[in-house]
């Protein structure tokens, strides 16, 4: 089997258990529309290019050019990535760059899409405990907005200790049904005036 149909089966595999996973948490929109951007050519060649089957195809391209053409494409279009949520400063540190906090709705698919590539990368080795042990290993060093870095561990923790179901019912609790009321009570409001 070519490196082109295993790539394709790998992003899809991972794509369907997104969805799956948004589905459980009320994020339909999200979960068709995750991740396509990784069929674009930029993010897809580079993809069957480093394929190996146990690790993102970004990593290997990395090693080999410096830096990655395919992630900084992804990266920059698609908003469940904590990467797109940095910004550069106005105030006294005018210019430099800052993370900034990301919508709840986000940091809920960025959840999901972690315990999705741990399964995809890991197989059977995957255990509720993968998605921390991985944030441990880089994330835990990344700029991340104070606010969302303590929903993300808050909610990685959760899911170590206390398994998906439970993870995806208070991420859904949360992150995705306390927005909905808000932006419902805001409507209810704008109708009022």
């Amino acid at each position: 089997m070519g490196k082109a149909w295993k790539h394709f089966r790998t992003i899809t595999y991972h794509k369907f258990l997104v969805a799956k996973g948004c589905f459980q948490v009320g994020l339909y929109r999200q979960g068709i529309l995750h991740d396509l951007s990784k069929y674009s050519s930029t993010e897809f060649m580079a993809g069957v290019r480093y394929y190996q089957g146990t690790r993102s195809p970004n990593n290997a391209e990395r090693e080999e050019k410096g830096y990655s053409a395919a992630w900084m494409h992804h990266q920059g279009r698609n908003r469940h990535h904590y990467e797109y949520w940095i910004d550069y400063s106005l105030g006294d540190s005018h210019g430099v760059r800052q993370p900034v906090p990301m919508p709840d709705r986000y940091i809920a698919e960025m959840i999901v899409d972690r315990i999705a590539a741990c399964k995809v990368y890991q197989g059977e080795a995957y255990t509720d405990a993968s998605p921390l042990a991985y944030y441990h290993r880089g994330t835990v060093r990344a700029p991340l907005h104070p606010d969302t870095r303590e929903k993300l561990e808050r909610m990685l923790k959760l899911l170590a200790e206390k398994g998906e179901k439970e993870t995806y019912a208070c991420i859904r609790r949360e992150l995705v049904s306390k927005k909905r009321k808000k932006d419902d009570g805001k409507s209810a409001g704008e109708k009022k005036k």
